[in-house]
Formats: structure tokens, sequence, C-alpha cells
């Protein structure tokens, strides 16, 4: 019997895992205790690892489409034909012909997120797509234009805080997105311990606004009058002068706040006026105070201007680079170091709707359009990796038709999913427990400094590839080059040697539970590069189309619901459906829906519903609760594994609907390009009619 220590790679919260295994079974999986970062915390998602280990639908070796069905290949093969078919389209219709998505697990593991960029820049291509721009793009785009650096995300000090606003945030259930942050409960808790208090602003009483200290709806998609609102009567609470050395724009801010009516806000929002004050009151009172956004204000047709806005009250109410307020992280790996400010948006467009480029990727609202319409610079050939966008972005019947369309596919995946289905040749790589693992992005985002590193569990299977194998071998076939395989140590190692702490490999083996690097401190001064811009310009110019939105975008419609997300502790996008474990239970993909709407519409509870969008129509059990405001309803991301050519048996057991049958890739935020999933507009009735 033997124990062995690991960080789970399943969410950002980076817990610490304590896991027991004989000859090669393993026997528990628990929290590690000595882990200081994660404290012994797990959620039920570290059990479906072992899950995935086993799992008899994961592929180990290449398949290759035929007429008769998948065939498994060789890698000597799969490569070949990677190589052959990308040259040969390339040469024929140009480097945009060819297209690379990236899904969210891309970050998670440590191979693929240190050589996969290699491989795919090889391309030259400008159609360049990942989920970047299905729930976070606003927060890049944000830090960029205030501090220079897209990765510059200041992260709340939650430990020290008195006070957390949390706007579109459910981090009981996310374990604390774009903060990573374990045990987040017991942390929240503690500030009401501690005489402080943590509110949320969201159109659902989520499981974190459960145990709030204060929940209040808010109309879907009208966060950004909200913040002006809640800035309004900050400014009017503290007489700011803001140093000019430091920031810049401050009053170029206040003349595009004063634009907006107190009154307009309050209607729009569904907020009195005296919530918004009190808000404002409580927040300006406390000794500290931090404000955070996640997905609700990111996936809105106003993203760009929320997370703006959020950094902007950090800042004016004095909680900005202080301790219990928002800080930036100094992680033991820092690959943002002293980097210059630089052009990063807007280089070039998408070839159809003229959408901007930001951090060389276009939005993926904008990939099955450039499959689907003819001409120059057409998409005809598509990687994905680690992703399923057919089930993860807008109008997935429209993407399933466009991948239908391409002349070659190839995904990097361990599973036959709802979008490899439609790849020529699936080329998975060792997975979970069979990697190492060392968290690059997570550690910038951390609400502590910290530094670990796990070994591989198993062996992966004999004749398997881990991912950087993969990568680096396709690169040198592309390159005709012969340059020797590193494993991720030699390069992590690099980084730690010459990270600010001047740790290395060695060291990280020696601390199995990890090393902890201190509380988060002030440290902006030697992160930022530039003045603090509270009024970006492209930003400011972006507040006219919100003004615009006051007469056509929020006028109430009777016959229509807004349609919002929601995620569960045991869910992990789609991406964790094939595990016994963790889908047992009550089914989790209903609509829920308010009391006073299902009496209007005549839907008792478990009735199937059909939810009809512009793009497509679903039918689905009701969940009647007053958990969610009227005019809104909601359904879970990540389902919709009925769809055909598929091998997650599992999943296919708890198929659901897919939310993003519903969503329109047109609907988005037109300034980052972020996908608006909250703005969606949708019929509901009765199954009967």
């Amino acid at each position: 019997m033997e124990t062995h220590f690991r960080t789970c790679n399943l969410c950002e919260a980076m817990c610490g895992l304590k896991i027991t295994q004989e000859n090669s079974e393993i026997l528990k999986i628990e929290g590690d205790f000595e882990d200081y970062f994660s404290r012994g915390h797990i959620c039920p998602k570290a059990n479906g690892l072992k899950d995935i280990y086993l799992d008899k639908d994961r592929l180990k070796f290449p398949i290759k489409k035929t007429e008769n069905g998948w065939q498994q290949i060789s890698w000597n093969e799969a490569y070949a034909l990677v190589i052959s078919k990308t040259k040969e389209i390339q040469e024929k219709y140009g480097r945009d012909a060819i297209a690379v998505y990236q899904g969210n697990p891309t970050i998670h593991n440590l191979g693929t997120t240190m050589f996969a960029p290699e491989f795919f820049k090889l391309m030259k291509t400008k159609n360049m797509f990942s989920a970047t721009s299905t729930d976070q793009l606003p927060h890049h785009f944000a830090s960029w234009l205030m501090y220079g650096h897209p990765m510059l995300l200041p992260v709340p000090d939650i430990d020290h805080t008195d006070y957390m606003l949390i706007i579109g945030g459910n981090p009981h259930v996310s374990n604390g997105s774009m903060m990573s942050v374990p045990d987040v409960a017991h942390r929240l808790e503690a500030i009401k311990s501690r005489g402080g208090k943590y509110v949320v602003i969201d159109p659902r009483k989520t499981e974190t606004a459960k145990h709030a200290s204060e929940h209040f709806f808010i109309k879907p998609n009208t966060d950004a009058f909200f913040l002006i609102g809640l800035i309004k009567e900050i400014l009017d609470l503290k007489d700011l002068k803001l140093d000019e050395t430091i920031f810049e724009g401050f009053e170029d801010l206040k003349t595009e706040i004063n634009n907006f009516d107190l009154n307009d806000i309050e209607q729009i929002t569904g907020i009195s006026k005296e919530i918004l004050k009190k808000i404002a009151n409580d927040f300006c009172s406390s000794p500290t105070a931090v404000c955070y956004g996640r997905v609700g204000v990111s996936t809105q047709a106003f993203g760009g201007i929320c997370l703006w806005l959020i950094n902007v009250i950090n800042i004016i109410s004095g909680n900005f680079d202080k301790k219990g307020g928002v800080m930036f992280t100094l992680p033991a790996i820092d690959f943002i170091g002293n980097a210059k400010p630089k052009d990063r948006f807007s280089r070039w467009k998408s070839r159809v709707s003229g959408y901007p480029e930001f951090i060389g990727e276009l939005p993926v609202a904008a990939l099955a359009e450039e499959m689907l319409t003819e001409g120059d610079g057409q998409i005809k050939m598509l990687f994905t990796n680690c992703g399923n966008p057919v089930l993860s972005t807008s109008n997935g019947v429209q993407l399933e038709k466009a991948l239908e369309s391409l002349e070659f596919m190839v995904s990097f995946d361990i599973y036959l999913n709802e979008t490899t289905s439609h790849a020529d040749l699936i080329l998975p790589p060792a997975t979970g427990l069979e990697n190492p693992h060392y968290d690059l992005t997570f550690h910038v985002l951390a609400i502590r400094n910290s530094a670990k590193y796990s070994p591989p569990l198993f062996e992966k299977t004999e004749g398997a590839k881990y991912d950087w194998e993969i990568f680096q071998e396709l690169r040198n076939l592309f390159l005709n080059e012969n340059q020797a395989t590193v494993p991720p140590e030699v390069k992590l190692d690099l980084g730690l040697k010459f990270g600010p702490y001047q740790l290395s490999m060695a060291v990280l083996k020696q601390n199995p539970h990890g090393i902890d690097l201190g509380p988060l401190k002030p440290i902006a001064e030697n992160r930022i590069q530039q003045r603090i811009n509270l009024c970006p310009e492209v930003l400011a110019k972006d507040l006219s189309r919100l003004q615009d939105a006051k007469h056509e975008f929020f006028v109430p419609d009777s016959k229509q619901f807004w349609l919002i997300g929601r995620r569960h502790l045991r869910d992990n996008n789609s991406w964790m459906h094939n595990s016994a474990k963790l889908m047992k239970g009550k089914n989790r993909c209903t609509l829920l829906i308010n009391p006073a709407d299902s009496e209007s519409l005549g839907l008792k509870e478990h009735e199937i519903a059909v939810i009809k969008s512009r793009v497509g129509q679903v039918e689905i059990p009701i969940e009647i609760s007053s958990d969610i405001m009227s005019g809104v309803v909601s359904i879970p991301h990540g389902y919709g594994h009925h769809r055909i050519g598929t091998k997650q048996e599992i999943a296919k057991q708890y198929a659901g609907v897919s939310i993003n049958d519903l969503s329109d890739e047109k609907v988005i935020d037109r300034l980052t390009g972020n996908s608006a999933f909250s703005a969606v507009r949708v019929e509901i009735m009765p199954k009967s009619l």
C-alpha cells in the first residue's frame, strides 16, 4: 500500500490530494491536510480522477475514420497523415485555411500547456480560437487596457477582507473561477466570523447566495448599469484625489459616469436606489472590501464594460493593491515578469463578420461561419485540442454542420465525443494520473503564493504517448528536424530557477505537499509598467452602446424570458460526464423556472417544456423554484450527450440537452468578442401545445 500526493487538475482550485493505492488499484482519494494551500479540502470531482483513469471509453491510441468505421492506426501513420494534410491544404488554399480550437482542459494539462502552442504556431494561421472567448475574455481585455498586460489579473484577498461583493459568481460551486481558492466555503464563512459580510448579486439565488450575508436579484445583462450606479454612489461618498503619477483618466471617468441616471439604473436592473446606496455605504465603510465578478458578468453583451468597472470600484474605494482588497500574485514561475505594454487588439479581423482579434485569437462565435462561408480564406481544416465546442460554444447545431463541411479534421482528445466524432483522426494523449502536473496558470490567479509539483501516479499504457511527446514529435516532422523531445520538468526547472524565489525541481520534489510562499502582498508598482488607466478610450466609447441598449435591449417582452446557465459541483463543463460517481443521483439537467412564471405558462413540476430561441429548440423537464427571479430561466451547460457517433456510455445515460443549441452565435459582446450566453431570449411552452 502506497500513498501518493498530487494536485487535482480538474478545476482552478488546485486542491491537494492524498491517494492511497495498492498494486495499481486506487483504494482512496481524500484531501491532503498537509497541503498548506488547500487545507485538506476536496470536492466530489476529485474522485472522478479514478473513473477517468479506468474508463473503458478512454482512447489510448490514434484512431482514423474509414468507410468501415473507426480503425486504430500507429502513431507514425497518424503523424504522417497530420503533416501531409496540413501542408496539402495550406498549399492549396493558403495558411488561413487551417484553424485551431483549444478547449478548457488545455490549460489543466501541463504538457499541452507547454508544447501545444509551439506546434500550432507553425501553422501561421490567423484562425486561432479557444474557450477563452466563451467565458473569460473580458477579464483579460480590461487588465490589458488598464494595467498593460492581459494576465495582470488582480486577485481578491479573501482571507483578509471584511466585505466581499460577488457579482455573477458562484464560488461555492466553481471553487473560485479566475480566483483559485480551495475550501472557499469556509473562507467565505470566515469573513462573517470576523465580523464582516459577503453579498451576492445574481439573477439566481445560487449555492453561494444561500449562505451569503445578503443576496439581491438583478436582471440579466444589466450588471454594467448596477456597477455604474455603485461608482456614482462611491464618488458621492468619497472625496477622491488619486496620484496622477500612478493613475490616469480619473476625470474622464467621472464625466462618463455622470451621463447615467440613478432612476434609469433602478428601473433597468431591478435593484432599488436604496439598496444600491446601502451596498456602497457598506463597501466604503468596511476597513477592507473587494468586488469580484465572474461568469455572469463575462458572458453577457457588456462583459468588457463590467470587468473594467469592477476594477474601477476596487481602485476608487481604496482597495487596490491592499491587504484585504485585491492584489497581484508573484508566482514561482513568473511568465509575466516585466512585460511591456503592447498592441494586442484588432490587428486583424474575422473574414465574415469582422470580429476583432485579441491576444492572437478570434472570437469562437465566428468559427462556424468561417467554415461555412465560401470564398478566399474559408476554413478547410480544423485542429481541436482538449475541447468540445459542439457543446460549449453558441449554436452547436450550426457548428456540427460546419464540421461536416471540412476537408479534414484532427482532434487531440481522450474521448470520442460530440465534437471529435466529426474528426477524421483522433490522437489521444495519456491523461490524469499518468501525467506529471504543475499549475502554470492558476498560480497566477491564486489567493496565496505557493508552488507544487505532482509526479505521475501510474505509468502510461505501453505504446501510448504523453501530450508533450505528441506535440514535440509533430513539430519535428513539420520542420523536418530531429530535436530531442524533452519532458515538461526540463522547462519547469528553468522557470523555477530563474523565478522570483529561485526554486528548482529538486526542491519541489522534496516537498510533496507543496511550498507555501506566503500571502499576497502589495506589489503593483513592481508589476505594472504603465500608469493605470481608469478610463481607457475603447471602453469609454462602448458606453454609448450601453446607453442605446436602454431603449431596445432591455425593453420587457412578456412572451420571452432571459436564459442563463448554471453549473453543479459535480459537473465540469462537458468533460466529466462519463464518470459514474459524479453523474449518479437525480437529473440535474432541468429548466429552472420561477413559480409565478410556471403558473402563467401552465407548467407543472417535472413536466416537459419546449424552449425556443432564434437558432433552435430543445425539450427539457422543468424544475420550479423561487431561487430564480421571474422573467429568467436557467439550464446547466455541458449537457446534450444524445448525439450519434459518440462513445461515452455513461454520459449518454444522463444525456440532457445542450443550452448551446439555444444560445445564439450572433449575440456577443461586440467590443471584446466574448460570447453573450446570458443575453439570449427564449420562448417557453408546454410540450402538449
